[in-house]
């Protein structure tokens, strides 16, 4: 990956979570960008989101992400100088909420309840 590729993908992690954080209304549980990827031309990103919460929270807010894709890719046009804004596809991974779950049971494992 180039130092430019590494500096767009940087950028555009933290203005999508900030974007997230402040724009994007009705999210539930703990919304998390991962990771973001993006293409050699910087014309497609792929941004990889964890949401940590119920079935109910992470089909939630799973559904506003995939609606908010435009508002969100231009916000990000609007925030970062780039000649032309990545088209955006968003990924949810379980990642988190996997980790969460190993972490409670090594937790489980060491008080000697399992």
């Amino acid at each position: 990956m180039s130092l430019r590729n590494e500096r767009v993908r940087k950028e555009l992690m933290r203005e999508i979570s900030e974007i997230l954080h402040r724009e994007i209304r009705g999210l539930e549980g703990v919304v998390s960008i991962v990771d973001v990827e993006v293409s050699h031309d910087n014309s497609f990103a792929k941004v990889i989101y964890s949401v940590l919460g119920s079935d109910e929270q992470v089909e939630k807010s799973k559904d506003i992400m995939e609606r908010s894709t435009s508002k969100i890719r231009y916000e990000v046009g609007r925030r970062i100088r780039l000649r032309l804004t990545p088209e955006l596809r968003f990924v949810y991974s379980n990642g988190l909420e996997e980790g969460s779950r190993v972490t409670e049971l090594i937790n489980k494992i060491s008080r000697g309840e399992i």
